[in-house]
């Protein structure tokens, strides 16, 4: 009896082990047309088990990440493998997605690579999925997750224009999947693996985590982060890979009030040191140990603009604090759910040539007299492009205004009172094609007759010419409510965060202008912002942060 059992047993498992599998190949077009140099979809379906590869030929190697997917029957579970690097593969089950699809079938057939195939419709996402199966070799399987339980998928077509179809099907001794999935695996849940898989996609460089920018004598350096102006500026030297021509570069913020109920000025920043001189030095020794420029207004102002011997700061990001987020989301109002935190993201892929492979002092800047402050997180993020869209190489910085050191004593930016404005000059060595200033601009004075509540005109000029003239306005301050607890509601049924303003609103970034300069030949050229700023009324004053950075290709 029992010997019976187990060569009965013994039979079943060879049966298993011994199933025909066939190898199905698929390819991707898109309106008819065939996709070029892509992976073909390979696709293992036996009775027991299909697998799902895109993988590249013996002879390439495959680009990380990538996934095998294995759908196990007669229950259908989906094995997910993702293999994030060399020797890094991570797991994670799904018994309940294939369960869950819905179809709806048509009589409409025709025929792929000699099989009927019957037509069933679903949709997904707003999308339109046609699927065709065969049911002439009583197997079950396709190119993806979709119609597993029809039978054997040949062709999946989205939304009428793009799709997947099968090109070859043939009969195989083995897989061979077992000398691709041949290593430690860590298991873990659906959600941690999504995560997990997305995120090794990138490069991600964290510069900041949790860390207070806040206003206080206390605030002191650290082995891993500087701090000056009083706890209001943080400092991290940051290396960076070599960055590609086809990759892309985006700067990350997250931001909350630890204390500060206030909307402020905030900026990513880094610092050039390819001259004698640095902002850094700046933060050392005093603002007043920087380059001055005059303008004829009686005042001095520090650092501000590019000189022989000194490069002012580059701006990454200019964002604005909402009015007191996550601290203040007490304050409650009817039909209000207060966000928690402020993200700010912007694609910054023009400036790599000045971050590609170099060690840079990256910093943010809040300027904020609370002891409370302000927490922020910051990562910067490179990602694999096939569009290659800046092709600049050079990067010059040119001009900055913003007082970063304001907790350390430097003025504001009121230049713009008189005629001047700002006036830079600066040297070529080589032509440079294809010139832009990348500008970004905003407008303070937080009175009614302040230039942050004024349009006012910004006129730029090169080589003593108007090269580009706007006024910076933002209107869509009101749709950021919910991120600004604290913002003061007034008797007209508005609240002081859905006010207009200068380029900017609370809780938001300001975007660069980019403004075409054209072919400019070597030798010396100068670049001039003119800005018609209001009078001080008493104590109130307008000023205008303006940063200015030469893009182009030599």
């Amino acid at each position: 009896m029992n010997r019976s059992f187990f060569l009965c047993f013994f039979i079943f498992l060879s049966v298993l082990n011994f199933a025909q599998t066939y190898e199905i190949q698929y390819e991707s077009s898109y309106n008819g047309k065939v996709q070029p140099n892509q992976n073909p979809v390979i696709v293992w379906v036996n009775e027991n088990e299909n697998y799902i590869l895109n993988l590249k030929t013996k002879e390439q190697k495959n680009d990380y990440p990538f996934e095998i997917s294995k759908i196990e029957k007669p229950s259908n579970t989906i094995i997910s493998y993702g293999f994030l690097k060399p020797g890094e593969i991570i797991s994670t089950s799904d018994a309940v997605s294939i369960g869950k699809q819905s179809f709806e079938f048509t009589d409409k057939t025709k025929k792929i690579l000699g099989y009927n195939c019957k037509k069933a419709i679903t949709k997904i996402n707003s999308n339109t999925i046609e699927i065709w199966y065969t049911n002439d070799l009583k197997l079950k399987g396709g190119p993806s997750s979709l119609g597993q339980n029809l039978g054997l998928v040949l062709e999946i077509e989205r939304n009428g224009n793009s799709a997947t179809t099968a090109i070859s099907l043939k009969k195989i001794k083995k897989s061979g999947i077992n000398s691709i999935i041949n290593k430690p695996i860590s298991t873990t849940d659906l959600l941690s693996y999504k995560d997990l898989l997305w995120k090794s996609r990138f490069t991600t460089l964290k510069v900041f985590e949790n860390e207070i920018i806040n206003f206080s004598d206390q605030s002191k350096s650290d082995e891993n982060v500087k701090r000056f102006a009083n706890g209001t500026i943080i400092l991290k030297k940051v290396k960076f890979p070599k960055i590609s021509e086809g990759e892309n570069i985006f700067v990350e913020l997250k931001q909350q009030s630890n204390g500060d109920a206030y909307d402020r000025t905030g900026t990513v920043f880094f610092i050039p040191e390819n001259k004698s001189q640095s902002f850094f030095d700046g933060l050392e020794k005093g603002a007043k140990t920087l380059p001055a420029y005059e303008n004829g207004n009686g005042k001095q102002y520090f650092g501000v603009v590019s000189s022989e011997n000194y490069q002012p700061t580059v701006e990454l990001m200019r964002f604005f604090t909402a009015f007191g987020i996550n601290k203040f989301n007490n304050l409650e109002l009817k039909d209000k759910t207060w966000q928690t935190i402020s993200p700010f993201r912007q694609d910054i892929t023009e400036l790599k040539p000045s971050l590609s492979e170099k060690e840079i002092w990256i910093g943010t800047f809040i300027g904020n007299y609370d002891k409370g402050g302000h927490k922020v997180n910051l990562d910067m993020t490179i990602h694999k492009s096939d569009q290659i869209v800046n092709k600049n190489n050079q990067v010059i910085p040119l001009f900055n205004t913003t007082n970063i050191m304001e907790m350390a004593g430097q003025d504001y930016a009121t230049m713009f009172d008189n005629e001047k404005g700002i006036f830079v000059e600066f040297n070529l060595e080589k032509d440079l094609k294809n010139a832009q200033l990348r500008y970004i601009t905003t407008g303070h004075g937080g009175w009614e007759n302040g230039d942050e509540f004024i349009p006012k005109e910004n006129s730029i000029y090169l080589d003593g010419k108007m090269t580009f003239s706007f006024t910076p306005w933002r209107t869509d301050c009101g749709s950021y409510r919910l991120y600004n607890p604290a913002s003061g509601n007034f008797p007209d049924g508005l609240s002081s965060s859905d006010l207009s303003r200068s380029n900017w609103c609370p809780g938001t970034i300001t975007n660069p202008n980019y403004i075409q300069l054209g072919d400019l030949k070597a030798g010396k050229h100068n670049i001039q912002v003119k800005i018609p700023q209001g009078k001080p009324e008493g104590t109130s004053f307008s000023a205008w942060n303006i940063s200015g950075v030469l893009l182009g290709s030599e």
